[in-house]
Parts: C-alpha cells; sequence; structure tokens
C-alpha cells in the first residue's frame, strides 16, 4: 500500500529529501507532497549572490525539472503550511489545503535574524535570504543609482554579509561592512585570517569597521534609510542597509505543535532525524541535531539522505557535521575545513603568511604533526579541494609543503582513500567516483557528474573530482582524449606545432591536413582556436579573407559587445602614459559620441555605448589623435600597467614607466590562448600589483624581478619569482621566450598559472625552457618575437584605410545609415547608461548623440 509523505518546506534540503527517495523507492511506496511557502521550485540558495550578475532566477533551479512531473510527487508552490495536528496526521495551509501524512518531514530552515534596534522597518534595510529578498535590493539599488552613487552597508562580516557586501558593490554601491567582532568570518577563520580577508575585502573596494555595534538605523529628511548609529558614538552614512548578523531556525511549526525544542531553538531530532513525535521528522537548518543547529548545506543533505533511507527501511544514522565552507566571491578566495582554530588537544598550527599579497594559510594537525586536523586557506585556498578529504588522515611528507604557493613547495601527491569525502554536499567518496569511471563507463567530467552528483551543487570539489577521473582513466589504460574538439584530434599544442612546421597559412588548408572530418566548416571552439594560432605562425588582419569567418563575436568588429547590443572602445595607452592632449582627445569623442567613459583597472579609459556604425568614425578620430587598438577585445596583450617609478616616486628605484611603455608596445597584439596581462612596479611597495599578473616584474637596485603566473578572474593566483635582478635586455629577452612557450604550448583558454602546473617540473620546468634553453628552442622564440615586432599592425588603421572591411561596419544591411532603434539610454550620474526594460515602458530615454565630425574625418560607411 503507497503511503502519504508530507514534506513542508520547499529548499534545497527538502528537494534534496524528494530526489533521494524518488531514486531508492523504484517500488513506488511513499506518494511524496511538498508544499512550499515560496512561489517557486527550489533553487540554489548557496549560489544567490550569482543573481546580480546577471543569472535569472530560473537558473538557480536546483536538479532535474522532470522530478517534478513525477507522478508520486505533488509540489505545491506559495502556501504555507500554519498548522499542524498531531493526532489526526494533517497539516493545514495559508490557503485553507489540508493534507493528511502517513509521515511527515519538517525542512523549513531558517530565517535571518534582525537585531532588537530602531530604524529596521525602514525603506532601504533587507535581509539576504530570499530570491525576492535580492532582487528586491537589486530594484532598490539600482532606482536610487539614477540621482546618485548609493552609500551601502552590510550589518554583519561573516560569510553571507561578504556575499551582500559583493553584491552591493557589484551593483555600484560603496560598501562598507560593519562587524561586532575583532575580524570577519570570526566563526570559520582566526584573527590572523580575518586581518587577510579584511585587506582582501578592501582591496575590492569595500570598507570594513571592526569592532562595530550599531545601534540605530536613522531616516534621511527623503525619506528612507539615512545612517546608522554605533555603539562608540561613530555614524555611518547610508541609502541601503543589509543585515546579515544570522539565522534563526524556522521552528514555530514545532513549537505550536509540542514537538521538542532545543535550548537555543530548533526541534530536537534523534541521529536518525525523528522528532519527539515519531511520526515526524526534522532535517536541515530547523534540526537541532547532536545539540546544534547548522546553518550550512552540506549537513543538511546529509540529513535528507538519512531520512530518505529510514522511510525506506534503512538504518544510516547522522556522522557529525561536515562544516568546512568557502566563501563564493569573486577575487576573494577563503576556505575553512576541520578544527579551523585548533581546539583538540595537542593540536600544532602551521601558519604561512605573506601579508603583501593578502595570503593567510594554516593547517592544523596532531601533535605529532601526522594527522590532518583543520585548516585555513585565505587568499589562496587553492588546496582545499585536495586538502579537505584527508581530515582525521594523515599527510604524506612535511605539512608545511602543502602551505607553500603551487609549484614552490614540493608538495607530495595526495593519494585520497576510496572512503574519503570529495563531495561533502553530496556524500560523495572518491572510491565513488572511480568506480564511476571503472564499473560505469563514464569517461570525462560530464559523465561522472551525472552518474554520482559529485560537483553538482556548490561546485569547490571540481577540481578534484576531474583530478580523480583523469587519473582513473590513465590507471585502467584508457587514454585521456586531449581532442581540440570533434573536428580535430590534436590538442591546441599539438596543433600549434603542426600548423608552424607544416607553414600551412588558412582554415581551410588547416583543417583539410590535420583534421579529422571531410565536411570542413569547424565549429565555435576549434575556428578561433586556429585564429589564434595563425595571427603568430602566419600572421595577417583578423578581417583579412577566411580569418574573418573564424574570430569571435569581439575580434570581428575589434570592440567589445556589450548587454544592450552596443560596443565598448579602448585605446591603446600603453603603461597607462597618456599626454594632456591625449586625454583632451578620447574626452572629446566620448562627449561627441554620447559614450559613458570609465578608468579600467589596466590604466586605460573605457567608452562605452558605441553602434556598430560608429566605430570606424569613432576609430578615424582616435587614431588621428595618436592612438591605436588597444586589443581589450582579443586573447591577447591586453595592458602593462605602471607605478611612476623612480621618475616621480621619492621611493622608485628604476623608471617602471618608460620599461612599461616599451613592454607594452612589444607584446602589442600578441594573440594567446588567453587574455595576457603585465605589471611593472618601480620598487617593492608593489604600487602596479605586479604579482597579480601574467608577467610582474618589481624593481630592485641591482635590476629587476620577475615574476609568472598571476591572474585575476574565477581563480585567482598570486605570480610565483622566475629570475631576480636582471638587467633590461636580459629581462626582455626571458618575457619574449615566457610569452612564446606558453602561445605555443598552452590549451585552448588556458591562463599562465594553470599552463604552469600542467608543464613538466612546474615552474622549475618553464625556468629551464626560457633561461637555459633546456629544449633547444630559445633562439627559435628569439627570432618569433622579433618578427612579431615588426610585423605588428594596428587593426583599426588597417581596416580604416580597406573599403571593403569597412563595409562590415553598418546598421542594417538594407539601410546602413539608419541608427540602431533598440538602443535606449537614460542619464546617470552626469552620463548615459543603457535602459532598463521599465524605463523603456516609460519615459522616453535620452537618446544617443549623432557624432559629430571634425576637421580631419574622412571617413565615409555606405553599404
Amino acid at each position: 500500500m503507497t503511503q502519504h509523505l508530507v514534506v513542508v518546506g520547499g529548499g534545497m534540503v527538502a528537494q534534496r529529501l524528494v530526489e533521494a527517495l524518488r531514486d531508492r523507492d523504484t517500488a513506488g511506496t511513499w506518494r511524496i507532497t511538498v508544499l512550499a511557502e515560496e512561489p517557486r521550485r527550489p533553487y540554489d540558495r548557496v549560489a544567490l549572490t550569482s543573481y546580480f550578475s546577471g543569472r535569472d532566477a530560473d537558473d538557480l533551479a536546483l536538479g532535474d525539472p522532470e522530478l517534478w512531473s513525477d507522478p508520486l510527487v505533488t509540489l505545491v508552490r506559495d502556501d504555507a503550511v500554519t498548522h499542524i495536528d498531531r493526532d489526526a496526521k494533517t497539516v493545514t495551509t495559508a490557503h485553507g489545503r489540508t493534507e493528511h501524512y502517513d509521515h511527515l518531514v519538517l525542512a523549513t530552515g531558517s530565517s535571518a535574524w534582525v537585531p532588537p534596534m530602531e530604524g529596521t522597518d525602514l525603506p532601504g534595510v533587507f535581509v539576504y535570504r530570499t530570491v525576492d529578498d535580492v532582487a528586491e535590493l537589486r530594484g532598490y539599488v539600482e532606482k536610487l543609482s539614477e540621482d546618485r552613487v548609493v552609500k551601502g552597508a552590510v550589518l554583519g562580516g561573516g560569510l553571507l554579509g561578504l556575499e551582500a557586501a559583493g553584491a552591493l558593490q557589484a551593483l555600484g554601491a560603496k560598501t562598507t561592512v560593519l562587524q561586532v567582532g575583532t575580524h570577519l568570518m570570526s566563526a570559520q577563520v582566526d584573527l590572523g585570517g580575518g586581518e587577510a580577508l579584511r585587506r582582501l575585502i578592501n582591496q575590492l573596494g569595500v570598507g570594513v569597521r571592526l569592532n562595530a555595534m550599531t545601534t540605530r538605523i536613522r531616516p534621511h529628511r527623503r525619506g528612507g534609510v539615512g545612517r546608522l548609529d554605533l555603539a562608540d558614538g561613530g555614524r555611518v552614512d547610508a541609502d541601503v542597509v543589509v543585515i546579515a548578523a544570522g539565522v534563526r531556525p524556522r521552528d514555530e511549526l514545532g513549537r505550536s505543535s509540542g514537538l521538542a525544542i532545543g535550548e537555543r531553538g530548533g526541534i530536537v531530532v534523534d541521529d536518525t532525524c525523528l522528532t519527539s513525535d515519531l511520526d515526524i521528522s526534522a532535517v536541515g537548518e530547523v534540526a537541532c541535531i547532536q545539540g546544534a543547529t547548522i546553518g550550512l548545506v552540506a549537513p543538511g543533505y546529509a540529513m535528507a539522505e538519512i531520512t530518505a533511507d529510514r522511510l525506506l527501511g534503512g538504518t544510516s544514522s547522522f556522522p557529525g557535521a561536515d562544516t568546512a565552507t568557502k566563501l563564493k566571491l569573486s577575487g576573494v578566495d577563503v576556505a575553512s575545513f576541520g578544527d579551523a582554530f585548533g581546539e583538540t588537544p595537542g593540536a600544532l598550527e602551521i601558519v604561512w603568511a605573506d601579508p603583501v599579497g593578502g595570503v593567510y594559510k594554516k593547517l592544523v594537525m596532531s601533535d605529532d604533526a601526522r594527522t590532518l586536523l583543520g585548516g585555513v586557506l585565505v587568499g589562496d585556498a587553492s588546496a582545499y579541494a585536495s586538502l579537505r578529504p584527508m581530515l582525521g588522515r594523515e599527510l604524506p611528507g612535511d605539512p608545511a609543503a602543502f602551505l607553500l604557493p603551487e609549484g614552490g613547495g614540493g608538495a607530495p601527491e595526495l593519494e585520497l582513500p576510496d572512503d574519503a569525502a570529495v563531495c561533502s554536499c553530496n556524500n560523495v567518496s572518491a572510491g565513488t567516483i572511480r568506480g564511476a569511471v571503472t564499473d560505469h563507463a563514464c569517461t570525462d567530467l560530464g559523465a561522472v557528474k551525472a552518474c554520482t552528483k559529485a560537483g553538482t551543487s556548490c561546485g569547490s570539489c571540481l577540481p578534484l573530482v576531474k583530478k580523480l577521473v583523469t587519473t582513473e582513466l590513465a590507471a585502467q589504460g584508457i587514454e585521456v582524449s586531449t581532442a581540440l574538439c570533434e573536428h580535430f584530434a590534436l590538442s591546441r599544442a599539438q596543433l600549434y606545432d603542426a600548423v608552424r612546421v607544416s607553414g600551412v597559412s588558412s582554415f581551410t588548408q588547416v583543417i583539410e591536413r590535420f583534421g579529422t572530418r571531410a565536411d570542413g566548416r569547424g565549429c565555435d571552439i576549434c575556428k578561433p582556436t586556429v585564429a589564434s594560432i595563425l595571427a603568430t605562425t602566419s600572421p595577417a588582419h583578423v578581417l583579412e579573407g577566411e580569418r574573418a569567418t573564424l574570430q569571435d563575436t569581439n575580434d570581428h568588429v575589434m570592440a567589445n559587445l556589450q548587454k544592450d547590443g552596443s560596443y565598448s572602445v579602448v585605446p591603446r595607452i600603453a603603461g597607462g602614459e597618456v599626454t594632456p592632449e591625449g586625454l583632451i582627445a578620447i574626452g572629446e569623442v566620448a562627449k561627441d559620441f554620447g559614450l559613458y567613459t570609465k578608468i579600467t583597472g589596466g590604466q586605460r579609459i573605457d567608452m562605452f555605448g558605441a553602434r556598430i556604425d560608429q566605430l570606424p568614425l569613432i576609430w578615424q578620430r582616435l587614431v588621428d589623435a595618436g592612438f591605436e587598438s588597444g586589443h581589450a577585445y582579443g586573447k591577447s596583450l591586453r595592458t602593462v600597467k605602471s607605478c611612476v617609478g623612480s621618475t616621480w616616486c621619492r621611493f622608485g628605484v628604476q623608471d617602471s614607466v618608460a620599461l612599461a611603455v616599451m613592454l607594452e608596445l612589444r607584446y602589442r597584439g600578441l594573440r594567446s590562448p588567453h587574455k595576457i596581462k603585465l605589471g611593472v612596479s618601480g620598487c617593492a611597495r608593489e604600487c602596479a600589483e605586479a604579482r597579480g599578473k601574467d608577467v610582474g616584474v618589481i624593481a630592485t637596485d641591482k635590476g629587476w624581478n620577475v615574476y609568472v603566473g598571476g591572474n585575476g578572474g574565477f581563480t585567482p593566483r598570486h605570480a610565483q619569482l622566475l629570475a631576480e635582478d636582471l638587467d633590461t635586455e636580459t629581462l626582455v629577452r626571458t618575457i619574449d621566450r615566457f610569452l612564446l612557450y606558453y602561445v605555443r604550448t598552452a590549451d585552448r583558454l588556458q591562463r599562465t598559472a594553470p599552463w604552469i602546473e600542467d608543464v613538466e617540473g612546474g615552474l622549475d620546468g618553464v625556468r629551464a625552457v626560457v633561461m637555459e634553453d633546456s629544449l633547444g628552442i630559445a633562439a627559435d622564440l628569439d627570432e618569433q618575437m622579433a618578427q612579431h615586432v615588426v610585423e605588428y599592425e594596428d587593426e583599426w588603421r588597417a581596416t580604416l584605410e580597406d573599403p571593403e572591411k569597412l563595409r562590415r561596419f553598418a546598421s542594417f544591411v538594407n539601410a546602413p545609415d539608419t541608427p540602431d532603434p533598440s538602443l535606449a539610454y537614460v542619464p546617470e550620474r552626469g552620463q548615459s547608461r543603457p535602459a532598463t526594460a521599465e524605463e523603456r515602458d516609460g519615459a522616453s530615454p535620452t537618446p544617443h548623440h549623432e557624432p559629430v565630425l571634425v576637421a580631419g574625418a574622412r571617413l565615409e560607411v555606405r553599404s
């Protein structure tokens, strides 16, 4: 006989429970009804901040949507349960629905805690808990931004508070985090880690105030939030406040129905997740298990799996909470796991810190320094995926080796036992992943994810999962494919060598000679890759003949496509050095074409909002003023950032500007597997942030130190020292060889940091090639770079001089002089930005200025 399971709550843990039960209940023993308070199906609350980076709320939905089409599953949305009748075994909802249950699971989660103080009900005060919360926050900030620079404040410096601060900053708000305690993320990291984290957060442009207790939120005279009063007598001006001061379990249904409640809240459950009523379970953040409520998703998933197993007659029980956490904030890498505070008797703490680089790492070991008990990683959490599964196990070799920068410490390879937990969110072990390869014929990462669910939640374990898959395939004698795509069996590096040696100079020749398919058309993977290879082996304009069909979207028009369909234009400003006349020229172009201007992090000026038909007109003005393409649109050299060096700075020991200009002019237009950035600092104070660049140069009294492999982006990396005290000639030769060795051998879209790790011997292997000529290719690399310097051509100027290339730049083929009517703008802080959908439907937006031609403007664009 089919029984009825009622699940109260429609969050992540509820979704996992339903998924687990349906996967195992092949006999259809249970019919499931989920009663959800929110109006949407379960979504990934862990990834809530990604909603601010352009993702739609539907993109956060969890799992396979087919789950909710299962005839044994009913999802009722937007209808909260208000009453439980334990005697009748029924629940009643706000809309009057009554459901009888054979077993009831409470998965109501938690709610944001709002401190009891004046002003929390003011317009502009938000919590950060649901999609609706963040949607309202975004709308409020965007509305205020129309009139002024918004000032934001976040109450709480924990995981959620820092993510909220990152979201506010992404919306353009000038944000301050107010933390009651002595350091950020005090529940996860120690004081040393908190201080390193504060510096990283400051570098993002977010302010931090510690030991800051807010006592009142005061209104502004125009309405809404105006300022925060602090206990120490200080104040913080704010237009918007996000409260991220903690959560409280949603245990009101348990309380009202007489279930046992924990001392600090939460519905008390045993290790099988049963409450004091054996017909009712509680899972996730609402459950008080082993004396505590746990606000993390992994323990909640474990409870869901246990409950599903027990409902089908199993005997599994809660093993204890995995409290490992990882901050999900772009540009800030933080992880904490195990006994992070060294509270185990006799525990030893091994710490490695780089205050300049903003890196702090700590491992907590047993008293014999063998067994890993926990760790804190700030600024570089790349070792997190490998170390966390080793909790409670002996580390091979010296534990300190695992804290040193990658490629520099000689850390031994970790061989995970089969029972080591790799994906704590989904309780997937290393043995399960290996079994997916050996027993279920999963031969790539996607197949393993689908088979095991590893890496399908927070994703922090994916590097380790991929490594395990690759290693197991190799151990089974299964060839691990490095093919570029279905059209080429060669890897990018192999294809590069084949093209270089053969001398072929077109895509047609490349695919005919080295391709695997007869159709000869290629795909979105191989075409831009071949274009990049040909750019260094057989240089030609990106729009020359067949090559025009190979480029990515941005390269097609030599400008960056923006969200509204317009383009941005970035002229080169070598080393960040520009004359007053150059600044005036850029300003006049932006003014005449109504472009939004912004200073980039690479010391250039970005101009947004150009129509495609305006691009040649803008280029002509810039070229006439002495500028050229900054290649902001290409996988190539972007910028060489510099400080003012010895020319102006009283601390400078070398002329960093002159070197930066020379390097940028030398490597401009160099196409590569990924974008390349350089930095030159005139002294060890490092104002150009050179150690965050692919190649960083720092002046010394004796010459130059060169660092390589620094990357920003999704996985920030700190550059590693390649060589010290080089004279300028040797420095340039070293950089020449490093860049071309990377261009020749890196994988498609591979940054320099992971490329160095893949090179045999790591950084030492790279050093041997570029400085000791271990492969005997140094002369070839020198010659190729010399050829690149001689053959460089500005793509903007070349396009302006070719009528055939200019024919591409028109709004409509049948009406080339007609502006694109879909582009609409509104004023903001003295400039124009793209209108939102609501603004398009309302008042007429501000039109873009038509171009104002000046003396020397000689361009015509015709169909």
